[in-house]
């Protein structure tokens, strides 16, 4: 199963004139490849391109994106990993979502779809990734 990173949905949704054609091919190949998910996080984050919900859920199930929970298991490495960020100078523009989503797709043994490949490779590098960097 995948996880997509609000990145990968965010270029689809805005038309992001660089990275729309490689996500919209990464997402295509996961389609093909087993089910696709994203959670609350992702969620949220990629509501901010729309101005209604009901929006915003068309474009998921045209997508056909399952919704997982988040576990509690993964909150608790994704406090850890940020706070390792943070202590080797990591700045805070790297928000804990970020390392709750890359927590989550290690609790759950999913790959994860992203174009942030490095921050998920050295804070979870049990996880599988699907990116432009890979």
């Amino acid at each position: 199963m995948f996880l997509v990173d609000t990145n990968v949905l965010l270029d689809v949704f805005t038309d992001d004139p660089q990275w729309r054609p490689w996500s919209e091919i990464a997402l295509g190949e996961a389609i093909g490849a087993g089910p696709i998910g994203i959670n609350p996080i992702i969620y949220a984050e990629a509501s901010l391109a729309f101005e209604a919900v009901e929006a915003l859920d068309r474009q998921l199930e045209t997508l056909m994106l399952d919704r997982l929970p988040l576990p509690y298991g993964a909150a608790f490495e994704a406090a850890r990993a940020y706070r390792r960020y943070r202590n080797a100078g990591g700045v805070r523009s790297a928000p804990l979502p970020d390392f709750y989503i890359g927590a989550h797709a290690e609790n759950d043994g999913l790959t994860l779809i992203t174009r942030d490949a490095r921050r998920f490779q050295t804070y979870f590098p049990a996880v599988t990734l699907v990116s432009p960097e890979a």
